[in-house]
């Protein structure tokens, strides 16, 4: 019995080894301390919802505008929640995206399409792909986990009026559609002013510019404006948030992948 007992506290001890393990983040020193402090200062938040307009343009110029009901939920020591409905035009109403975000383990993300009339999963080698036809792909749609990715320290730039340090992240995730992303995040408030994606041959593939700032409770800043351009294919994408309101009655169930063709 006794070496039952002794047993079973080294296999106790090897699981919250291996955990403590998994969670260690790779990188250089200073660049990961620069990534800990942009997630620290957006812990807290709790929940919030927005109208979003996104406006996708061709590489003709052309636009289409899509508009969008977006529902957030912070989860403590995880990844969030959200919950995307697209309430026009009538090609598109009444779809729905809803992305479990994690820290460590996979990310899970279902999309309801109305023609089809059934809950669609996103396998974890789809996430490379598009996001209803835009320049986001479904990675781009999650929130941001300092344990998802391994850092290196770059520099020091300017980028929107805004002196930043410049950051290589490196996808530590499986199947990701980047090779790398170089990340400007501004010394003032820690706000990211810019993202360049490279595609897995490390050739540059999207930008992502990201402005228009505005404080909420007095401590959470929130882009009003999103430009992701494919430099590439020479289309982009906009999302440009009209409203935004925090401290709404959201609760888990109103995350549920059983209600997803009910969303309204």
């Amino acid at each position: 019995m006794k070496n039952f007992s002794h047993i079973l506290l080294l296999i106790v001890v090897c699981l919250f080894a291996n955990q403590a393990l998994a969670a260690e983040i790779k990188g250089d020193e200073k660049a990961i301390a620069i990534a800990k402090e942009r997630k620290t200062r957006d812990i807290g938040w709790g929940t919030n919802e927005a109208k979003v307009l996104m406006v996708l343009k061709n590489s003709q110029g052309r636009e289409a505008k899509r508009k969008l009901k977006v529902k957030s939920l912070e989860v403590v020591d995880d990844g969030d929640k959200a919950l995307t409905i697209f309430e026009s035009p009538r090609d598109v109403k009444g779809t729905a995206f809803l992305s479990f975000s994690h820290a460590l383990e996979a990310d899970e993300q279902w999309i309801f399409l109305p023609a089809l009339k059934r809950v669609k999963r996103i396998s974890s080698k789809s996430k490379s792909g598009p996001f209803v036809g835009s320049e986001f792909a479904f990675e781009d749609m999650t929130s941001y986990e300092v344990e998802k990715f391994s850092y290196s320290f770059l520099g020091e730039e300017t980028i929107n009026g805004e002196d930043c340090f410049v950051l290589k992240q490196v996808p530590q995730y499986d199947y990701s559609g980047y090779s790398y992303q170089k990340v400007w995040i501004d010394k003032s408030h820690y706000r990211v002013q810019k993202v360049e994606y490279y595609d897995r041959k490390e050739t540059l593939l999207k930008t992502l510019l990201l402005s228009d700032y505005q404080l909420y409770k007095n401590k959470y800043w929130r882009p009003m404006k999103s430009l992701m351009r494919n430099v590439q294919t020479k289309k982009s994408t906009s999302l440009i948030t009209e409203e935004m309101s925090f401290d709404t009655a959201l609760k888990e169930s109103d995350f549920d992948k059983n209600s997803l063709k009910r969303v309204r």
